[in-house]
């Protein structure tokens, strides 16, 4: 390719973009009455939002209900084209219609608004002309033209998609915003993504507990916490008296710093080389928040305990890793 091809490449794709930022620009002042009418109305559907829109209004509609639904705003999407061969009954009484379409005079969504009148749901329609037919029989609509489209054709949907969907996005943050939908609230809505697991995991989900733990007592022979160190393959033991009280740990990093010292392993007892006052967390602390503990004191290993201070598992980071908090 020549540079004069490839610098005529560039220049398409920057007018496409400059196409689309003024689309989206045009759109500031459409977010007026009739849009916060259009929220007020999902904000009090008992129901659910249908989300409607055939070819490429449907795929942006697709995604604005999977937006809302993520979001705090329970949606689904319903293709037209089914919609009037049985899926129609998807809608209810209790449902709030939000329906796209750029000319406001598909086919297959005009074949259905006798239904939605019927069934008396509020219609939000979202269209690119304030004359159509599906613009007059909304209850509400949001006005999402665009002065021309990316395509020098002028076909191809392009700059009127992305004026649809950003305008969905709209919709979906002030909802949100408005249900005061948290960060929690969106990780449950998330638990396989890596959101939900740093937000919805805590260190009992993912700690070692019971026989897993390597833990030894203060009077323990050195040699013999070594062992214990060895068998349960975490790079450390916790130290412990009778009561399961934590007293201290002992780690890979002592070991070196006791064959620094020139100190006896078989002869040495755990309580003369362990290290005092180790970093501690509950079973009920986020595991995202232990992650952020050893990080910040260059530790691979914390001790998990109740509020006396009574061991109940470890934490190692390979279970952070394994379980997708880092």
């Amino acid at each position: 390719m020549t540079e004069t091809e490839a610098k005529k490449l560039c220049q398409l794709g920057l007018a496409v973009l400059e196409t689309e930022t003024q689309a989206l620009a045009a759109l500031q002042n459409r977010i007026n009455h009739s849009f916060v009418q259009a929220c007020d109305a999902m904000l009090h559907c008992d129901g659910r939002i249908v989300v409607i829109g055939m070819g490429k209004s449907g795929h942006i509609g697709g995604k604005i209900a999977a937006t809302l639904a993520s979001t705090g705003t329970p949606a689904f999407f319903v293709h037209p084209g089914e919609a009037s061969h049985g899926d129609l009954g998807m809608i209810t009484r209790k449902d709030v219609v939000l329906a796209l379409s750029n000319s406001g005079e598909t086919e297959e969504i005009l074949t259905i608004l006798p239904l939605i009148r019927r069934l008396q749901v509020p219609l939000i329609s979202m269209t690119g002309n304030p004359g159509s037919t599906l613009t007059k029989a909304a209850t509400v609509n949001l006005d999402v033209s665009v002065e021309k489209e990316a395509c020098p054709l002028g076909l191809a949907p392009t700059a009127s998609t992305t004026a649809a969907l950003a305008m969905g996005d709209a919709l979906a943050v002030a909802l949100l915003e408005s249900r005061g939908f948290s960060a929690d609230d969106f990780a449950r809505s998330h638990p396989g993504g890596r959101l939900g697991r740093r937000l919805l995991l805590h260190v009992s989900d993912v700690m070692h507990c019971g026989d897993e733990i390597p833990c030894v007592h203060p009077d323990t022979a050195l040699d013999s916490a070594l062992l214990e160190m060895t068998r349960k393959g975490l790079g450390m033991t916790a130290v412990v008296d009778t009561r399961q009280k934590v007293q201290g740990i002992y780690t890979d990093g002592d070991l070196r710093r006791t064959l620094d010292a020139d100190i006896n392993i078989h002869e040495a007892r755990v309580e003369e080389v362990m290290s005092h006052h180790p970093r501690c967390v509950q079973t009920d602390n986020l595991a995202v928040d232990a992650l952020s503990l050893m990080q910040q004191h260059h530790i691979s290993a914390l001790l998990v305990v109740d509020d006396k201070q009574v061991l109940t598992g470890v934490l190692h980071m390979h279970d952070l890793l394994r379980a997708g908090v880092v």
